[in-house]
């Protein structure tokens, strides 16, 4: 079983700079996108053998997720259920027979930490949510979760300690999660690697020089350890600010 997650940064952007090769070719079997940047009508897309779910912000051409999925699911939740938490499209749960699927795009806490206490409010329903479930039956969290956890996952920690997405405080949450009975999938397969980034910014040729962070994730519940059979970086595939991360699985 193939996965992939994608934060496409615009998926009409994206579907104008080889989208559907990509997404042809890599023939997944859940295919995953953060950060969609549209409302319902605004694309057409046929995906012939995918069921597709969506989950658009009320806020027009900003954050939303989507998923398409070979396999139907039995359950679909668009959100937490919380006024709080669901006006940005942000999250998608799918529930298949022996596990869920859960899409995720956390909140940027933005530039001078503006928005970082809501950020850590999201993130503790997040890992309310994603516990009740495991509870249940295991789960496969991906997305973009806006978090460089260690120092090995982005180029230039020491000047990043007090940025968005770097702060102790982002990285603690997601220790914390981990910590609950997850592990970071990517690590479980290359846990010394460095040089492996998600994400470049547009500006200095950062992509080029391979100056990035890893924030898209694989987050898998550790009773799915055995289950595993690859994690993947696909930093070759361009059309974003965020490359596609890829989760191999036999269930």
């Amino acid at each position: 079983m193939k996965l992939i997650s994608w934060n496409v940064n615009g998926l009409r952007a994206v579907m104008k700079k080889g989208f559907m090769d990509f997404f042809a070719e890599s023939d997944a079997d859940v295919f995953c996108l953060q950060e969609i940047k549209l409302q319902e009508g605004q694309i057409e897309m046929d995906l012939p053998g995918y069921y597709t779910y969506w989950n658009y912000a009320h806020k027009k051409g900003y954050s939303g997720t989507a998923i398409f999925t070979k396999q139907k699911p039995l359950s679909v939740q668009y959100g937490l259920g919380s006024e709080e938490h669901d006006t940005e499209g942000r999250m998608i749960a799918l529930e298949f027979e022996g596990y869920y699927v859960v899409n995720v795009y956390t909140p940027n806490s933005q530039h001078g930490l503006l928005r970082l206490d809501y950020r850590l409010l999201w993130e503790d329903a997040i890992l309310s949510f994603v516990k009740t479930l495991d509870t249940h039956k295991p789960v496969i969290l991906c997305g973009d979760l806006n978090v460089a956890h260690e120092e090995i996952d982005l180029k230039n920690p020491k000047a990043n300690k007090k940025n968005s997405g770097f702060t102790p405080e982002e990285r603690g949450k997601m220790t914390r999660f981990l910590a609950s009975g997850f592990v970071d999938t990517f690590r479980h397969f290359h846990p010394e690697e460095s040089g492996f980034y998600s994400w470049w910014s547009y500006r200095s040729n950062c992509r080029e020089k391979n100056i990035g962070w890893r924030i898209d994730y694989f987050i898998a519940s550790q009773k799915l350890l055995p289950n595993l059979c690859s994690a993947k970086i696909h930093a070759d595939v361009w059309g974003s600010d965020h490359c596609p991360v890829e989760l191999m699985m036999e269930l």
